[in-house]
């Protein structure tokens, strides 16, 4: 009888630990659950903030590279500007120097023609040559 008893003592104290055992196995389980749950958490929302940030450098590049394109295109433009500036006043020049000439021309061609208008005519007939040149000479 004390020998059965003993056993059944037994028994009930091995089904105890294994209770016990299986209760801590359960804890053990869940806890490791969720602490991976957390960890998949956090590197989750790790990943999102990389990407947040390298999404944020990305647009700051391409603002910074649209803003120093638009400041090549103005400087462009300004130069491209001031070529048709001086271009435009080198033809003014060059139409002011070439109406200077005409004028010149046209003042020169007048005093000739004045000249000319007053200068004495040679004989027709001088010193009994035909035109007044030597038919030898020519």
């Amino acid at each position: 009888m004390n020998k059965q008893l003993e056993e059944m003592k037994q028994n009930q104290e091995c089904e105890r630990r294994k209770r016990i055992a299986e209760e801590k196995h359960k804890e053990w389980v869940q806890k490791k659950r969720e602490e991976e749950r957390r960890e998949r958490k956090r590197k989750l929302s790790k990943e999102m903030a990389e990407k947040a940030t390298r999404e944020l450098e990305k647009m700051q590049l391409k603002e910074k590279a649209d803003e120093k394109y638009k400041e090549w295109l103005e400087k462009k433009r300004a130069e491209e500007a001031e070529k048709k500036k001086k271009e435009k006043e080198k033809e003014k020049e060059r139409e002011a120097e070439l109406q200077e000439k005409r004028t010149r021309a046209e003042k020169i061609f007048k005093e000739w023609l004045q000249n000319a208008r007053n200068k004495p005519q040679p004989p027709l007939n001088g010193y009994g040559f035909p035109h007044g040149r030597s038919a030898g000479l020519y």
